[in-house]
C-alpha cells in the first residue's frame, strides 16, 4: 500500500524486513545495514567527494548526499539506505563553527567553557538552520522509490556535548569531565538543550521521510558508573 504524507504520495516499501525486526516481527533473514555504509571504501563516492569539494559541503548539497546514499545499494544487496550526513550537524547549527582539520578529525571554533557560552546557543530550527539535511531526507526518500527503508539519526546529547566542550575529538575529555564536576549545572543546562535539539531534529527527519531513526551514542563509555 502507498504511503501518503500531507499531499505527497509515496510508493509502497517492497522490502519492510528491516522495519518488521525494529517491531520484532518474524523475518525471513536477519536483516543487514553497515555503519559508514557510505564512505571511502567506494571509489564512487571518492569521486563525488570531489566533485562536492569538502565533507560538509556533500552533506549539505542535498542531491550529492542522495547520491553517496544510494551508491552502496547499488553494489550490494542491503535492507535499509541510511541518511549521509554528520552527527555535528546540530552543534554546527549552533554556531559553534564546525571544521575539520586534515588528520586531526572535526574541530570547533567557539567551543563551550562557560554558562555564557551555553546560554548563548538555542535550539536550531530543523527547517531553518538544519533545512539542508530535510532535504536530504525527502530527496533520497523519493529517489528510493519504496526499494527500501530510509534511516535517519542524530548524535545523542552526551556525545555532542563532549565535542562541544572539548572542542572537537577527545582521548581523554578532561574538560566535559571537569566541567561534569566542578559545574554540573552548566553541564546540565547544555544537555537540556541538546536534548531538545535532538528531539526536534529527528522529528523532523520523520516528518521529511526517515522510517526509522536512532541515536548515535559514540562516547558513552567514557563514563564510568560513578560518572
Amino acid at each position: 500500500m502507498a504511503e501518503t504524507n500531507g499531499s505527497l504520495e509515496r510508493p509502497a516499501l517492497k522490502n519492510d524486513r528491516y522495519l518488521r525486526a525494529l517491531l520484532k516481527q518474524p523475518v525471513d533473514v536477519t536483516p543487514v545495514w553497515m555503519m559508514r555504509q557510505a564512505g571511502r571504501y567506494l571509489p564512487e563516492y571518492k569521486a563525488t567527494r570531489a566533485v562536492a569539494g569538502d565533507f560538509m559541503s556533500l552533506c549539505k548539497n542535498a542531491e550529492l548526499a542522495c547520491e553517496v546514499t544510494l551508491q552502496p545499494l547499488r553494489r550490494f544487496p542491503l535492507d535499509a539506505a541510511i541518511l549521509f550526513s554528520d552527527i555535528l550537524t546540530i552543534p554546527d547549527a549552533m554556531g559553534l563553527g564546525l571544521y575539520f582539520e586534515t588528520g586531526e578529525g572535526p574541530r570547533f571554533e567557539r567551543p563551550i567553557t562557560c554558562k555564557a557560552d551555553v546560554d548563548r546557543i538555542g535550539v536550531p530550527d530543523p527547517e531553518g538552520e538544519l533545512q539542508y539535511v530535510m532535504n536530504a531526507v525527502r530527496t533520497i526518500r523519493r529517489e528510493l522509490k519504496g526499494d527500501v527503508p530510509l534511516i535517519g539519526f542524530s548524535g545523542s546529547p552526551w556525545t555532542l556535548a563532549t565535542y562541544m566542550v572539548e572542542g572537537g575529538s577527545s582521548k581523554a575529555f578532561t574538560k566535559i569531565k571537569k566541567m561534569a564536576f566542578a559545574e554540573p549545572q552548566v553541564l546540565h543546562a547544555l544537555l537540556g538543550k541538546l536534548a531538545d535539539s535532538v528531539t526536534s531534529y529527528l522529528n523532523a527527519q520523520i516528518a521529511a521521510g526517515a522510517q526509522s531513526v536512532m541515536v548515535f551514542d559514540t562516547w558513552g563509555g567514557v563514563l564510568s558508573p560513578r560518572d
